[in-house]
């Protein structure tokens, strides 16, 4: 079974690609490079150690999407491609609407041509908002608080559409809430472009370099120390829960939206604390105002991925941050 990874040289995608090639499948790897780097390719090749497919795409080109599915014979995609930062949409909201809509709207048009009808889609707990009692669960209500999050929102509800207009369609909607750590390799991981906008790459960059203070936004939320509280996922729990979706729709027709998480709640000064634990560094943070549009708590539900899947994240905290810092040392060729 060969398997098309849109944005497969991402984080979440490079991962992916490295369960699914263990797993048995053939990967082709679509990805434009404007968020990372071919230099990623090369890792994944050397942890699988073959060769591996890719075509370099931009989504916003139809015909070069087209190009991807006359060359190869997909049997299914899993999608991942789209601009992730929630602080850029806010600021760029028509690049982001562009961009994620109509890449997306142009792999569903291709797909049909070539009447391939099964598709993991990469969504995210960010469509949950900020109005309901965690933990979250795949029915409630949905209100996006941001841009990029609006857009998830809106595709979930295009493919639900296209579902019920067609029903020989397989399709998840996959969303997962905090993906942290790294191979165990140590060869790949979370290298963001630009300034980062989740946690642990300033974790990261503060326990290497030691010379500055990790900002913690807000320290006087109703939780248990003041800090903002999340469901915190190891990268490789997140792959094969892509793995697990694609073995679903390869049964069962539908649309199913199922999140991806442990169910655990930890708060970001657990984070720390734990990351400083487990690998012998210090990490010097100081509490600092809140953040607008954080989310106090956010932590999944998971019993739909157990059931559906067979699905149970498998490692904790510690082994996210041990498995993080591994790889950062590894880059910065830190002892």
């Amino acid at each position: 079974m060969t398997v098309l990874i849109t944005g497969g040289l991402g984080f979440i995608g490079s991962h992916t690609v490295v369960e699914l090639i263990e797993q048995g499948y053939d990967c082709v790897i679509l990805d434009n490079l404007s968020k990372t780097t071919i230099n990623v390719l090369e890792k994944i090749e050397s942890v699988v150690q073959r060769k591996v497919s890719f075509m370099k795409v931009d989504m916003l080109d139809i015909q070069a999407v087209r190009s991807v599915f006359e060359e190869y014979d997909i049997s299914a995609v899993i999608h991942f491609a789209g601009f992730k930062s929630v602080g850029e949409s806010v600021k760029n909201p028509l690049v982001y609407y562009r961009n994620n809509l109509i890449s997306t709207l142009n792999l569903i048009d291709v797909m049909q041509e070539f009447n391939l009808k099964k598709l993991v889609f990469s969504s995210s707990a960010t469509v949950y908002g900020d109005i309901h009692t965690p933990p979250m669960k795949e029915d409630f209500s949905l209100q996006a608080p941001n841009p990029y999050g609006r857009t998830k929102l809106m595709l979930e509800e295009i493919l639900s559409d296209l579902v019920l207009s067609d029903s020989t369609w397989s399709i998840a909607l996959m969303r997962y809430f905090n993906p942290i750590g790294a191979h165990k390799s140590g060869l790949l991981g979370e290298l963001p472009f630009g300034t980062p906008n989740n946690l642990m790459p300033h974790v990261l960059k503060t326990a290497s370099e030691g010379t500055s203070k990790l900002q913690v936004f807000g320290g006087d939320y109703d939780t248990m120390d003041g800090s903002c509280i999340r469901d915190f996922i190891h990268i490789m729990d997140l792959a094969s829960g892509h793995v697990k979706a694609l073995e679903y729709i390869d049964k069962n027709s539908g649309c199913e939206a199922i999140n991806l998480g442990t169910g655990i709640g930890y708060s970001v000064l657990d984070l720390i604390h734990t990351f400083e634990e487990v690998n012998g560094v210090k990490i010097p943070y100081e509490i600092v105002n809140r953040r607008d549009g954080d989310i106090i708590v956010s932590i999944a539900e998971v019993g739909k991925a157990e059931v559906l899947l067979g699905w149970k994240a498998k490692y904790n905290l510690a082994d996210m941050c041990e498995d993080a810092w591994r790889w950062y040392k590894s880059i910065k060729k830190l002892n």
